[in-house]
């Protein structure tokens, strides 16, 4: 269900930083593993980050596209997921969306998306 909800996309230039943020509502994100996927104009969904939920592992994965580039943390006072995305290229122009999927403790949620663009 629709119950995530992201926020921190914007425009950039090339090379610069953007930080998105993932929230939830009416359910513990901290207790979810949280998935970031993006969506370029044209193009099939690409998954870029994960992070295990807090009461696991605490693992984090990364697309080989954007691995060394983006980073995926929490904060657990927060109940956040952040993605922070360095040396932005043109080509990570995309809707950026976060989901957490069906498991032992958590359900399929997901958001609308934050776009970001980044410019040449």
């Amino acid at each position: 269900q629709v119950q995530l909800v992201e926020s921190g996309g914007g425009s950039v230039q090339a090379g610069g930083s953007l930080t998105l943020s993932c929230t939830s509502r009416g359910f513990t994100l901290n207790s979810c593993a949280t998935h970031w996927y993006r969506q370029a104009a044209g193009k099939n969904r690409e998954w870029v980050s994960s992070i295990s939920a807090l009461s696991t592992d605490s693992s984090t994965s990364y697309a080989n596209s954007v691995k060394d580039r983006f980073a995926i943390s929490r904060d657990k006072a927060k109940d956040t997921v952040y993605l922070v995305m360095n040396r932005l290229k043109p080509e990570a122009t995309a809707l950026y969306s976060c989901e957490t999927h069906a498991g032992r403790a958590c359900n399929y949620h997901w958001g609308q998306g934050t776009q970001v663009t980044v410019s040449p």
